[in-house]
């Protein structure tokens, strides 16, 4: 494998949706906005909203993926995306109307469950990494 380049796996609560090889940038939105990441940036967690997650491979191109809620990890040239639900689309314009529908419109209570495990899982990933770092 070329080290210039990232391996990303997108995963679903029951299955693995994606598994690409020869990565070479990733562009995914996280709570605080968007941000990219390349195959030497430091590894780091973050929390991601529902949003457009853009992954570029030599032999596909730009690919964009439609992802609901969940946590991004890169570590090393590995970066594990680990989402609700997930939708491949070549529309861009049909992925944000997909978001909008599936992803955006919930009730007031999943919402708040949301949130309780949005935080969660990221105190426990937080905790985790300080773990490994000891």
């Amino acid at each position: 494998m070329n080290s210039g380049l990232m391996n990303l796996t997108i995963l679903l609560p029951f299955q693995v949706f994606a598994e690409k090889k020869g990565v070479s940038r990733i562009v995914a939105e996280g709570r605080e906005g968007s941000f990219g990441l390349l195959p030497h940036r430091l590894d780091c967690v973050a929390t991601l909203g529902p949003g457009i997650l853009t992954y570029e491979t030599e032999s596909e191109g730009e690919v964009y993926v439609a992802v609901d809620e969940g946590v991004l990890i890169k570590n090393g040239q590995y970066v594990l995306v680990s989402v609700r639900d997930a939708i491949f689309g070549t529309d861009l314009s049909q992925l944000h109307e997909a978001v909008e529908k599936e992803f955006l419109t919930l009730d007031e209570t999943e919402q708040k469950i949301r949130s309780v495990m949005v935080k969660l899982e990221t105190g426990l990933i937080r905790r985790l990494a300080e773990f490994q770092n000891v």
